[in-house]
C-alpha cells in the first residue's frame, strides 16, 4: 500500500477486500494500533455498544412490576 498526503496527514487507502471482510463502511470509526516493532492493526470501533455500556452504568433499575407504556411516555 502507498502512504499519501492528505491535507497535512498522511493516509493508506485500506484495500475493498479488507474493508468487506471487516464489514467497514464510509464513516466508520477504527483505532490503528502498533502491533509489534513495525506493524499495525485496525480494530473497529463499536460506538452503540460503548454508547449502552456507559447508559447501562447510569440507569437506575425500574420498580417491581412497572410496565412501560407509551401513554406515559408521550404525556405532557
Amino acid at each position: 500500500m502507498q502512504v499519501s498526503k492528505w491535507g497535512d496527514s498522511l493516509a493508506v487507502r485500506i484495500p475493498k477486500t479488507l474493508v468487506e471482510e471487516m464489514g467497514l463502511r464510509e464513516g466508520d470509526q477504527v483505532d490503528v494500533i502498533r502491533g509489534g516493532e513495525r506493524g499495525v492493526a485496525l480494530v473497529p470501533r463499536d460506538e452503540k455498544g460503548a454508547f449502552l455500556e456507559r447508559l447501562r452504568e447510569v440507569q437506575e433499575p425500574t420498580p417491581e412490576g412497572y410496565r412501560w407504556r407509551r401513554e406515559d411516555a408521550v404525556r405532557r
